[in-house]
């Protein structure tokens, strides 16, 4: 009944709808694969972490994962085990707005509206920011994390939703959030209309992968347009559509999609990180993948 209310633009309905179905099942995210991340606390933040095997030969690249609006650490676990699987160290921070296990988090409205980017700024989620670079400074001076086969000359970040727009910013996006470490980012149906109104897409200083969906309407149309976050990000760029897929494709709750994410996930952090060819058969559209696009640059 709240998305009803005369307080609610009906043209904005759909993208807050979507906002309002992550709080209600934000709980269940944890619940559908069996890879149980270990449990660590750096930098006062809880960290979900997925490693490699310890025979997996190094070095280990380094990715550190934004969760989505609501969403926590482990919303995506299917991918984070992938990744690990791979031989990539993985860290996920839980930020103050996760509400996998904290329910009274479901009830608190976003710092700024989705709606209105326009009243974004740097200053907007900047403790997401914080946290980013907290685990990470904390995380590459640690004892065990800090050494090989741990490899941080080659760190990746990787959002879904508000964690594709904490992720960007940290890039270059938002200038004053800017980690020249960071060697990639992977934004999974990102928030990206903040940088898109202030025209600051263009100071990012990473390759950057964008995934989008047929059925993301809050958010890839936003994406992929003429003049959306894709075109006005500079090269090396990509970006990968999935058919059929909604705004939790990126999460554990529907595995339909799965195999694509990994297989793009992985073949673009492999090219940048570990200077593997990107396959040539994921370079064009095929059976569940409706567009792809790559500028590559010099």
């Amino acid at each position: 009944m709240m998305l009803r209310s005369k307080r609610l633009p009906r043209n904005r309905q759909p993208f807050f709808l979507l906002l309002m179905l992550a709080t209600l099942i934000g709980n269940g995210f944890a619940a559908e694969t069996a890879s149980e991340p270990q449990k660590l606390n750096i930098a006062g933040l809880e960290v979900a972490a997925w490693l490699p095997t310890p025979d997996s030969p190094g070095p280990w690249p380094v990715v550190i994962f934004s969760h989505g609006f609501h969403g926590c650490s482990t919303q995506s676990k299917f991918l984070m085990q992938s990744l690990a699987d791979s031989g990539y160290a993985v860290f996920a921070p839980n930020h103050k707005d996760a509400a996998c296990q904290n329910l009274r988090q479901w009830f608190n409205r976003p710092e700024a509206r989705f709606g209105k980017p326009d009243n974004w700024s740097d200053a907007t989620y900047a403790d997401r920011e914080h946290d980013i670079e907290n685990v990470i400074d904390a995380l590459s001076k640690d004892p065990v994390y800090g050494h090989p086969p741990y490899d941080w000359n080659h760190l990746a970040l990787i959002g879904h939703s508000l964690g594709g727009y904490t992720v960007l910013g940290v890039a270059g996006a938002w200038p004053q959030w800017k980690d020249a470490r960071v060697k990639a980012v992977l934004a999974l149906s990102p928030y990206a209309m903040p940088f898109m109104t202030r025209q600051t897409l263009s100071g990012l200083d990473a390759p950057v992968m964008y995934q989008g969906g047929t059925r993301d309407i809050g958010i890839t149309p936003f994406i992929k347009k003429g003049d959306g976050a894709y075109a006005l990000s500079p090269p090396p760029k990509y970006y990968v559509e999935f058919d059929g897929a909604g705004h939790f494709a990126w999460t554990d709750l529907n595995p339909k999609f799965h195999d694509d994410i990994d297989a793009y996930s992985r073949a673009f952090l492999d090219f940048y990180l570990k200077g593997k060819p990107f396959p040539d058969a994921l370079k064009a559209p095929h059976p569940g993948v409706t567009m792809v696009k790559i500028e590559a640059g010099k």
